[in-house]
């Protein structure tokens, strides 16, 4: 019942996570959440915690209902961003509670703290990690996995990441964070799309150390069945309220730079991350009006005025999987055709950006061409490392 409820209140909002049609599921991918042989015996006589979001479903049913329906005996739900049930706005913290259907303790690890705390994690033998990721360095769910297994790591308690693909998989480009600017939107040295599951992300945060003090998580991965990076999968759920459907996460890695910039990045819409504008931007082909959406979007950049750009939402599904790179020229445009170049960027670009290597780059006119040259060595250097726990061919 309790899922239903979420999944009504998301189809309101948004119809479904679609391809501009029905959503196209490849019935032989085979979710790690699904292959509950390999997993259910793990748990057996276990205290679990459960790290889930509105994503974490097995065949139509919400994680924590499966796992109860098989008398697992779950002591501990921890709620990310955007919440146990996806529906708190970006950004906006959660409060700890109760679950009002089974009394199962609810730990917000998006507010007060982002770690879970030896108190909310006393009592738990084995906790499971279940939530869609978008293969993008600042989609918070990386952050939140890394966070949940150095306190876990610290307390003694396993780690079973239930592998789901990544939707972004077949690509890997942007610049490198640097370790100065390492942050909860941006945690490790991985460019912009990382082009790794959870599962193989979680590999990589163990074996190179990346966790506090260098300490080792004991970590078991479910893998997917019959998935590649080559598959082009498209998710059954939203991941977050902004992005409602595949077009929003093919544009995300490009269109999530304007939000550390004076660019309407969508947010306010019903197309965000789709559409991008200003006030002052020409010429003035596309206009839209961003407006406080309750849930999606409260107070967006430029709200009630009409904002001049682009619109992507035109384009097939086809069409945005063959951009392949994180795309810089309409974020160059946006800038030099700004008339207070001066307050363009926000203090958030950098973190997006993972250093301040790009914004100065554009300040000083150099081309998209030039910016990509530059990210190369590292990238390289990325690809290499990432090799060693590449899962999937």
């Amino acid at each position: 019942m309790r899922f239903v409820v979420v999944c009504l209140l998301i189809a309101f909002l948004f119809p479904t996570c679609n391809t501009g049609g029905k959503a196209n599921i490849p019935n032989q991918v085979i979710l790690g959440a699904s292959r509950t042989e390999s997993y259910l015996p793990l748990l057996k006589n276990k205290r679990v915690g459960v790290v889930v979001n509105q994503t974490s479903v097995v065949d139509s049913l919400h994680l924590v209902d499966f796992l109860l329906s098989k008398k697992v005996n779950i002591t501990a739900i921890y709620a990310p961003e955007h919440g146990y049930k996806g529906t708190v706005e970006r950004g906006e913290y959660i409060e700890s509670s109760i679950d009002s259907v089974t009394g199962i303790p609810v730990f917000s690890i998006y507010g007060r703290t982002r770690k879970p705390t030896p108190e909310m994690l006393e009592g738990i033998d084995v906790m499971v990690f279940d939530i869609q990721d978008i293969g993008v360095r600042f989609f918070t769910v990386v952050s939140t996995m890394s966070n949940v297994m150095e306190a876990c790591a610290e307390n003694g308690i396993k780690v079973i990441v239930l592998d789901r693909p990544n939707p972004l998989g077949y690509y890997v480009d942007g610049p490198v964070m640097k370790p100065a600017f390492s942050n909860f939107i941006g945690l490790h040295q991985v460019p912009v799309v990382h082009g790794m599951t959870l599962g193989e992300y979680a590999l990589m945060v163990n074996g190179e150390g990346w966790l506090k003090d260098s300490v080792k998580c004991e970590l078991e991965v479910i893998t997917v069945e019959n998935y590649t990076h080559d598959t082009k999968y498209q998710l059954p759920v939203i991941p977050s309220p902004n992005l409602p459907d595949m077009k929003s996460i093919y544009l995300y890695p490009m269109v999530c730079f304007f939000e550390g910039a004076e660019v309407n990045e969508g947010r306010g819409t019903w197309k965000p991350f789709q559409q991008f504008g200003t006030p002052w931007f020409t010429p003035q082909d596309h206009a839209y009006i961003p407006v406080s959406i309750p849930v999606l979007s409260l107070h967006p950049k430029f709200e009630n005025d009409t904002c001049y750009g682009y619109d992507f939402s035109g384009k097939t599904i086809a069409e945005l999987q063959e951009i392949k790179q994180v795309r810089l020229n309409y974020l160059i445009e946006f800038y030099q055709k700004s008339d207070q170049k001066e307050l363009f960027f926000t203090d958030f670009f950098e973190n997006l950006a993972g250093s301040d290597t790009l914004r100065k780059q554009i300040i000083a006119g150099q081309t998209e061409e030039q910016i990509r040259e530059s990210w190369q060595p590292e990238l390289e250097r990325y690809k290499e490392m990432r090799k060693k726990y590449l899962l999937y061919d």
